[in-house]
């Protein structure tokens, strides 16, 4: 390990990285020094790009296509990074499925879909790495939570419901795994500009700006992940860290 590269000899698992918040936090671990499991859903090429990008840094990356909802396809994935990268030091839950839907018109199977891809796929994605950083005696947990579940928000019912789960699940890890060098938190953004079209109501009106007024960037979320995973901050764990321009002082 180096002061420029303090993440050298980790392995990290990111998950829902073929873009936006998921890519920015892949590329930001590879750059101090990691290597990474670059996981998406189904977008194969766009994963394979962010691949090449992390292997231009000079680390190793590979692609894993799999459905964080399903164990077996999460035990498998982290079996088979174990064998091409090495056992995963990092991982960084950040799969989600977003959208805006009235609660009287959302169907059991969205709502459903929506907590389990925030909910379970954590507790899958744990589940399968925890056994190899106790053996290690570190690891970091890094899940991507929210704010929104604090106050409400109109629309949002089913993902503020796994956001909440995932935000208590953290902690419990933390308190769990604490003794055993492995730490857990959660990054809240607020409103975070993408590549991807913003569902309603996504970025704020200009009236409910944050006090520092605009969208974070997916960099910044990228270096709070940084931040979290660096070797140097193993006593910071159980913790919400707010990346939202203040946007949590007004929940």
């Amino acid at each position: 390990m180096t002061t420029q590269q303090p993440l050298a000899g980790k392995t990290a698992l990111v998950t829902g990285a073929s873009r936006n918040i998921g890519r920015a936090v892949a590329l930001k671990l590879a750059a101090a020094g990691a290597d990474i499991v670059v996981n998406t859903l189904q977008d194969r090429t766009a994963a394979q790009g962010v691949a090449r990008e992390i292997e231009a840094l000079g680390r190793r990356a590979l692609v894993k296509v799999a459905d964080v909802v399903d164990r077996g396809a999460v035990r498998a994935m982290v079996e088979e990074a174990g064998a091409g990268l090495g056992p995963i030091d990092i991982l960084v839950c950040n799969a989600s499925s977003r959208g805006q839907v009235d609660f009287l018109a959302l169907d059991y199977a969205t709502w459903r879909r929506v907590i389990d891809i925030s909910l379970d796929g954590t507790f899958h994605c744990a589940q399968a790495v925890l056994p190899g950083m106790i053996a290690k005696g570190w690891g970091r947990i890094i899940t991507l939570g929210g704010i929104s579940w604090h106050a409400g928000l109109k629309g949002r019912a089913h993902n503020l419901a796994g956001k909440s789960g995932l935000t208590g699940l953290t902690r419990a890890l933390a308190v769990e795994f604490g003794d055993r060098g492995i730490t857990a938190n959660v990054i809240a953004p607020g409103s975070v500009a993408t590549v991807r079209p913003a569902s309603a109501g996504s970025s704020p009106p200009r009236a409910t700006l944050p006090p520092v007024p605009r969208q974070a960037h997916v960099d910044e979320i990228a270096s709070a992940a940084l931040f979290l995973a660096h070797p140097d901050q193993g006593y910071v764990t159980g913790q919400i860290i707010h990346v939202n321009g203040g946007a949590y002082l007004g929940t």
